[in-house]
């Protein structure tokens, strides 16, 4: 085999073996257990969440997803959706702090769900919906540790939560942040920030929060895309170099 074509081929090579790994470090970011939108306002009502439960394993497939609600700053009004082929059992507990909203005391709170039953196979995922009622406003983050079982008996557990300061950990639970609620100004020009105002953030947040999430996803898409191209430039670039230094080499 010539040099010219042997250098092709290692370039080629490279450039393929470059691509394969910037598309793998993507699916890798992608598979996580995670949970939409991923902002709400503190104290928000009458939403919902969704559970995105993606298949990591070639051979099985996933037949139980565990999601434990907090109850140290409890979501309340949990309402789980029907989903086809999956039975879904819900837990609650006693709070320790009861909770006084406009309805009254709140003195149980759930804590998990199980959906059971279906199958999430490889390459397809799964998204679990629940509404809730009202999310605290006493704390910044909600996170939800979940148990993801497969059908060869393996266990994922999303069960890290990511340091200030720290990379994303390997198994990382999903996490809600909740942000400031938004001072809704009646027509005295003061300032209401009862239940009201909670709902009105709720209702105004999760379409800024969707177009966050696509926006994000966009530039994601974007940013893979650009490294691709710059790696069969670079390619393309070693392979005209060496095409140039055969040619005159030829020529002397």
């Amino acid at each position: 085999m010539s040099p010219i074509r042997t250098t092709l081929r290692r370039a080629g090579l490279v450039a393929a073996l470059t691509t394969a790994g910037v598309l793998a470090a993507a699916g890798a970011a992608f598979a996580h257990v995670t949970v939409h939108p991923e902002t709400y306002a503190k104290g928000a009502t009458d939403g919902v969440l969704t559970f995105r439960v993606p298949n990591e394993e070639d051979t099985a497939s996933t037949t139980k997803v565990q999601v434990f609600l907090p109850t140290d700053h409890p979501v309340l009004g949990v309402l789980v959706t029907p989903q086809e082929g999956w039975t879904a059992q819900v837990t609650t507990t006693k709070l320790k702090t009861p909770v006084k909203t406009d309805d009254g005391t709140i003195t149980e709170a759930v804590s998990e769900i199980t959906w059971t039953g279906g199958r999430i196979r490889h390459g397809q995922y799964q998204d679990f919906n629940v509404a809730f009622g009202q999310l605290p406003n006493d704390t910044d983050q909600l996170s939800f540790k979940t148990l993801q079982t497969y059908s060869d008996g393996n266990v994922v557990r999303w069960i890290e939560e990511k340091q200030k300061g720290a990379e994303e950990p390997e198994n990382p639970a999903p996490v809600l942040t909740l942000t400031a609620q938004e001072a809704e100004t009646g027509s005295g020009g003061t300032s209401d920030s009862g239940s009201g105002s909670s709902s009105s953030s709720a209702s105004s947040s999760a379409p800024a929060v969707a177009a966050d999430s696509t926006s994000s996803s966009d530039s994601t898409a974007r940013g893979l895309g650009i490294a691709g191209l710059v790696v069969g430039v670079l390619g393309l670039a070693a392979a005209g170099y060496a095409l140039a230094r055969g040619r005159g080499a030829r020529s002397e």
